[in-house]
């Protein structure tokens, strides 16, 4: 008998890795949707042998990054790190402190599973490919409690203009329009919202890809600028600051709705509520011909002198991207995958509108991937103040805004 239980225990013991290699993750998933999604990866690496010591680091992006930054640039590095798809890790990226994926992402051919393509064209710079995509999060939905109308006596609105009219009626039950929390990149994401619904794709591309000043300070961008003030308007009584906080508003029925990404499912399912029956989505704000932007969230891989975690590194990159992870993480996240070649047969309805418009090609960059950080701050500022000061008109803004846009790189 102790015979076979020592058997047991070395057979046990032999399969398993006789020291796990611990890598930190760093993040800013912290809301309770974002800490059941990410733990779905920490499972999944988990289960590798290896061990996933979780770096969250509280509130937005625009927190964590400059901490993420230091840290690496000073000495300190994590094992992998979050950055959203675009150019916020370059300079770290051509200072040489991050390291490339080359090897694992040719030996899973990254480039025939990853789409839309432009994803991992993000991630490669001077022929080599530096992180490993993990997710597609829209920007362009509209978020509304189905109960918050229904109490004040009027049909859910099909469209941001039908929210728009629907404003003086929710105000007079004593609900909140929409819900914007009082952060810069929450209010600039809600105005790049507009571009995309009101002025279309190719205002949009004129302005965050070609830099076109002009068009900038023009008419058709006058009515983006104009919805912009009605935004400010309907957010009168919010008073939040985090973004899962205005979603709670819309969850509790404190407030109709909100413009935010497609991250925000996942507070609606962590509270329990069904998309259809307790809240309504309409993606591209309901606007006709709606495109979703790719922006999202990838992760990068700082250097190591360590070959146990640079190898542990190169299993994170790999179960990130594998198709169990992909679905697991996503299905929580309330996010797209980046695989198109995975099971989403459990996705919500709001899940299945993102996917038919990712699969009509109706997809654009995103302005994290067309704009530089330094450009984006400045806009968020713009913006910031506007919806922090009423005496400052849309014509104004507009004018300020396109000065910024002249400059940009």
């Amino acid at each position: 008998m102790k015979l076979t239980k020592l058997t047991a225990v070395l057979c046990v013991s032999a399969a398993m890795p006789a020291f796990a290699t611990e890598l930190e993750v760093t993040h800013w998933w912290t809301s309770g949707g974002e800490a059941a999604a990410v733990a779905e990866l920490a499972k999944a690496f988990d289960a590798t042998g290896n061990k996933w010591v979780d770096g969250a680091i509280a509130g937005s992006g625009d927190t964590a990054r400059p901490i993420m930054v230091s840290r690496i640039t000073g000495g300190d590095p994590m094992g992998a790190t979050q950055f959203n798809h675009g150019r916020q890790a370059e300079e770290l990226v051509e200072a040489g402190l991050m390291r490339n994926l080359d090897d694992v992402a040719k030996a899973e051919n990254w480039a025939a599973v990853i789409n839309p393509p432009s994803l991992l064209e993000g991630c490669t710079l001077d022929g080599h490919i530096y992180c490993v995509p993990v997710n597609i999060h829209a920007w362009q939905w509209l978020w509304l409690s189905n109960k918050a109308f229904a109490d004040a006596g009027i049909p859910v609105p099909t469209d941001w203009n039908g929210l728009v009219a629907a404003a003086p009626a929710l105000e007079k039950a004593g609900i909140v329009p929409l819900a914007v929390g009082a952060q810069g990149w929450q209010q600039t994401g809600l105005f790049n919202n507009l571009l995309l619904a009101i002025g279309g794709k190719d205002l949009y591309l004129k302005i965050n890809k070609d830099h076109d000043a002009e068009a900038a300070a023009g008419p058709e961008m006058a009515k983006v600028f104009a919805a912009l003030a009605d935004a400010r308007n309907m957010t009168k009584g919010a008073n939040v600051q985090d973004w899962n906080q205005a979603t709670n508003m819309v969850i509790t029925a404190k407030a109709a709705a909100q413009s935010m990404g497609d991250w925000a499912q996942g507070e609606f399912q962590v509270a329990g509520q069904v998309a259809g029956t307790d809240y309504t989505c309409l993606v591209g704000l309901g606007m006709p011909d709606p495109f979703i932007t790719t922006g999202g969230d990838s992760f990068y891989f700082p250097k190591l002198d360590d070959p146990e975690k640079s190898k542990a590194q190169e299993q994170l990159a790999s179960i990130m991207l594998s198709p169990e992870t992909q679905v697991a993480f996503n299905l929580k996240k309330g996010s797209m995958p980046v695989r198109g070649d995975v099971d989403l047969s459990a996705a919500n309805d709001c899940m299945k509108k993102g996917l038919e418009v990712l699969k009509a090609g109706n997809v654009i960059q995103s302005t994290d991937e067309l704009l530089s950080p330094d450009t984006t701050t400045q806009l968020n500022d713009l913006v910031t103040q506007f919806f922090a000061n009423d005496s400052i008109t849309p014509e104004q803004l507009q004018a300020d805004y396109a000065a910024v846009i002249g400059t940009a790189d």
